[in-house]
């Protein structure tokens, strides 16, 4: 004897809509539809007769018997009319009431207008391409030889997506048939013609020559353009330490005129293949929106990213109970499958809806103030408070959006762990980062913010936390460590 716990076709069909996302699960419902003919989608205005088609009155005739019967109708009525009383009745050409841009206003609206000086063509048609794939169309403009474009192609193929050279010129000429005999001054040479293609920097061997060579593609008359160069080339690791003291007496510059200096390197880009994307654009749909009404917060599902589906009712009358022929059967289980389907994502519509009226309740101060006003969250809490499991809210909670007024967010991000307060209460690690995030934006760029005074000015808010677990949601944040956030005022 034992004791084991099976779930049911029906059961196992509702865990797995309940984790899937919106698009995913938008294309579960699209194959659905597909499969059973059962289902059908119920649109906005629709009104279907669900009485039983099966019976023996005119008015619940099918409805291809009936259009049948209106057909012949037509055909019997047309028929008895004469060859010229049937001319006058339908004229040569008949008035029409609509207009070209009418009909077409969707497509025509996507055109460009005369005064629309910011569409571009290629955001809205071109697909995402790879930094190699704009380098080799570029090298396909450029008249070369044969082995020179050899040569180019290869070197191409030794870029990385940030636009830097990763294989030395010596590895790369030894990679060469030795028939050939290229030899390195040449792989050099095509590799200097690469390196005055865009992005500007592209083809670069580290830091300092890829901001030479965007240095070197602008205007001749830029002001501090030599000091510029001088600093990517012989200073690089002084500005990378920030010895700011150092730079001043090497290259006999004052504060001001460094400052300077350090702004037109500044606005350099030191990684030039990131500007060609090279992935596809992801669109997330939001599952929840949530709105204020008055005083209160309201939620409510996302009706049009969730299809609505039911049975079809005249397939369904179809439906023989005491048959057990082979089509009645097979009719009779695609019925069952339709109606656990809609069963299935009413239960997931219901469980979504309850998990984020939930969040919504316990984080209006979120929902209010920002990201200091959020208040602890774990997924026990809502999983107490709406009587389910804890794996269920976690499936619930993956990949399922949440539209509100300061933005689109995952339901997850409403979850975090929290820190203890000196007043006994507790504070979310979401607000701490917020309040990390606000001192560094309004600190002293002379004297930047060290990681145990940020921890000092967080106790003295009453908010207790190490100066490793500042250090650990600095770095969650993207914010470099306070001796490289120096800058010179």
């Amino acid at each position: 004897m034992g004791q084991q716990l099976t779930m049911t076709p029906q059961l196992q069909q509702a865990i797995r809509l309940l984790q899937l996302s919106t698009l995913d699960l938008q294309q579960e419902i699209q194959e659905a539809l597909e499969s059973n003919p059962m289902l059908e989608r119920q649109e906005d205005g629709d009104d279907f007769d669900n009485s039983d088609p099966m019976a023996d009155n005119a008015e619940n005739k099918p409805a291809a018997e009936v259009q049948d019967n209106s057909f012949q109708e037509s055909t019997s009525s047309a028929e008895s009319l004469e060859d010229g009383e049937w001319n006058e009745r339908i004229p040569n050409e008949l008035p029409v009431d609509t207009a070209w841009e009418d009909i077409y206003q969707t497509s025509a609206s996507s055109l460009p207008s005369n005064d629309d000086d910011e569409w571009d063509f290629t955001t809205r048609t071109s697909a995402g391409e790879s930094l190699q794939s704009h380098l080799l169309w570029q090298l396909n403009l450029a008249p070369m030889s044969d082995t020179d474009r050899l040569i180019a192609v290869t070197l191409i193929d030794s870029i990385n997506g940030q636009g830097y050279l990763e294989d030395t010129l010596e590895e790369i000429c030894a990679g060469f048939d030795p028939e050939l005999d290229i030899e390195l001054d040449e792989v050099e040479a095509v590799l200097h013609r690469i390196q005055q293609f865009e992005p500007a920097g592209v083809g670069a061997r580290n830091l300092g020559e890829c901001l030479l060579l965007q240095l070197r593609q602008l205007p001749a008359n830029t002001p501090w353009m030599a000091e510029a160069k001088r600093l990517v080339t012989d200073f690089i690791d002084l500005l990378g330490s920030r010895d700011y003291s150092q730079l001043m007496r090497r290259m006999k510059l004052k504060e001001d005129e460094l400052r300077q200096v350090i702004e037109l390197v500044q606005s350099l880009n030191p990684r030039p293949g990131s500007q060609i994307e090279s992935s596809e654009p992801e669109y997330v749909v939001p599952d929840v929106i949530v709105r204020k009404d008055s005083d209160r917060w309201l939620v409510e599902l996302n009706q049009e990213a969730i299809p609505r589906l039911r049975v079809n009712p005249q397939y369904a009358g179809f439906v023989r109970r005491a048959d057990t022929s082979a089509d009645n059967t097979f009719m009779r289980n695609q019925l069952q499958e339709a109606r656990w389907f809609i069963k299935s994502l009413q239960s997931r519509n219901e469980t979504l809806m309850k998990v984020a009226t939930q969040i919504v309740e316990h984080q209006r101060g979120f929902l209010d103030y920002g990201d200091e006003a959020m208040k602890p969250l774990v997924l026990h809490d809502i999983a107490e408070a709406v009587g389910m499991h804890e794996s269920t809210i976690s499936r619930v909670t993956t990949q399922k959006y949440m539209h509100t007024p300061r933005g689109i967010y995952e339901l997850k991000y409403f979850f975090s762990s929290h820190v203890s307060t000196a007043e006994g209460g507790e504070c979310s690690s979401t607000a701490i980062r917020a309040i990390i995030k606000k001192l560094v934006a309004a600190e002293n760029q002379k004297k930047p913010l060290s990681d145990s005074k940020i921890a000092g000015l967080l106790e003295a808010q009453g908010i207790q936390v190490a100066r490793r677990t500042v250090a650990k949601y600095r770095e969650s944040l993207g914010i470099a460590p306070s001796s490289e956030r120096k800058r010179l005022m």
